[in-house]
This record gives structure tokens, C-alpha cells and sequence, in this order.
């Protein structure tokens, strides 16, 4: 099938990337050693992956461990910023959803998806929040204020008049780097609008009411 060949071509580039990963460049922090719960998810992924995806799973990494063994070291360097039951849950929903031996790139995304905080709606809905909430923006009730921040970024005008299949994947895209954001810890707020000067509250003076009557009365001949 040309899915599969496609699928187990992508897998074996990606083992073979891991095997040419060169050395800490000097001066780059190196990542802290992977704690045993996270190698246990990767060995309980790969474990997962070989019973649901039997044929897929051989014809992409063979029988031999050196070849298992290169694609879980590249996956546990890849996957190490997601805690293990992240990625655990992540490659069950691969299994309920998908016929097919997963991309990392897929589980990275699935690893996304079932990792997001809560409050934070999925890429999709939020862009139909962002589509169809009122005028002024920042006055209105957000699901979360990063759903408001990528509408803000990506412009209101920009969302409203241009066709979905161009402005959700910006859209998607500038909304995924906001919730990272929010992972990391990092706290938005949505900012109210100015409240209009109290003098535009006033009634004008009888005076003034006067002159702006002249006024007209000039305009008008």
C-alpha cells in the first residue's frame, strides 16, 4: 500500500537523523538526563505500538534492537519536554484514532493535543471562537485569554475576510505558540478596553447649544 511505504520511509528517515545527531555544539545547555518514568513511557509506547500496529511495525524497524533502540532514542530526546503519562495517553488516543504506525511528528501533535491545560480549547475551536465573537474584541467573555492573544496577532480583519483554509492554519499556528507559552507557565490577560472620557457624558450647555445651532443654520444658508 503507498500509505505504508510512505509512512515506514518517513519512520526509517527519522531513525537515521537520530544516528547522525552530532554532539552538544559548545556553549548549548544539554538536556537533563531522561528520568527512568520517562524511558519507561517510551519502552511502553514502542510496546504499544508493536501489538496494534504488528506488520507496520516490523516492515518499519525490523526485528533487530539496534534499529528499536536508535527510534526510542531519538523519540525519548524528542518526546523528553512532555511528562510520561502525556505521552502514554497520547499514544493511546494514536491507537483509538489511527490505522496507521505513527510519524513522531503525529505524536508530537497527539502528545499536544492530549497535554493541553485546562481552559485551553483545541486549535479548532478556538478559531471559531475567534470568527464569531463580537465587536470590541477585548470587551467580550474569552474561554481563555491566549484564544483572544493568536485572534489579536493573527487580525481581526485578517480572520474575517479571508477564506478558512488559508487563515486557520496561521491562525492554529500562532494559537499553539500562545499554549506553549501557557505550559511554560507564562499567565495572559485580556485588557479592557479604554473607558470613553467623562466628558463625552456631558449634555452641552444651553450656550453652546446656541452656537452649534448658528453653526448650522450658516452651513445651511
Amino acid at each position: 500500500m503507498a500509505n505504508n511505504k510512505d509512512l515506514i520511509q518517513t519512520v526509517a528517515s527519522e531513525i537515521a537523523a537520530s544516528s547522525k545527531i552530532s554532539p552538544t555544539a559548545a556553549g548549548q545547555a544539554k538536556k537533563a538526563p531522561a528520568t527512568a518514568e520517562l524511558i519507561d513511557a517510551i519502552n511502553q509506547t514502542f510496546a504499544l505500538f508493536r501489538v496494534n500496529y504488528h506488520n507496520q511495525y516490523y516492515a518499519a524497524f525490523g526485528d533487530k534492537n539496534e534499529s528499536v533502540g536508535m527510534a526510542k532514542k531519538l523519540w525519548l530526546s524528542t518526546l523528553g519536554d512532555f511528562a510520561p503519562s502525556v505521552i502514554l495517553l497520547a499514544a493511546e488516543k494514536i491507537i483509538a484514532d489511527n490505522d496507521y504506525l505513527p510519524t513522531l511528528h503525529k505524536m508530537i501533535k497527539a502528545c499536544r493535543t492530549v497535554g493541553m491545560p485546562a481552559g485551553l480549547p483545541s486549535p479548532r475551536k478556538a478559531y471559531l471562537e475567534v470568527c464569531n465573537m463580537p465587536s470590541p474584541k477585548a470587551a467580550q467573555k474569552w474561554s481563555h485569554p491566549a484564544v483572544y492573544a493568536a485572534g489579536r496577532d493573527c487580525g481581526w480583519h485578517f480572520l474575517a475576510n479571508t477564506a478558512e483554509s488559508k487563515a486557520f492554519p496561521q491562525f492554529a499556528e500562532t494559537y499553539q505558540q500562545y499554549c506553549e507559552r501557557v505550559i511554560s507557565g507564562e499567565v495572559f490577560t485580556v485588557e479592557p478596553p479604554a473607558a470613553l472620557p467623562e466628558t463625552s457624558m456631558k449634555k452641552a450647555s444651553k450656550e453652546q447649544a446656541l452656537t452649534e445651532l448658528d453653526n448650522l443654520k450658516q452651513l445651511l444658508g
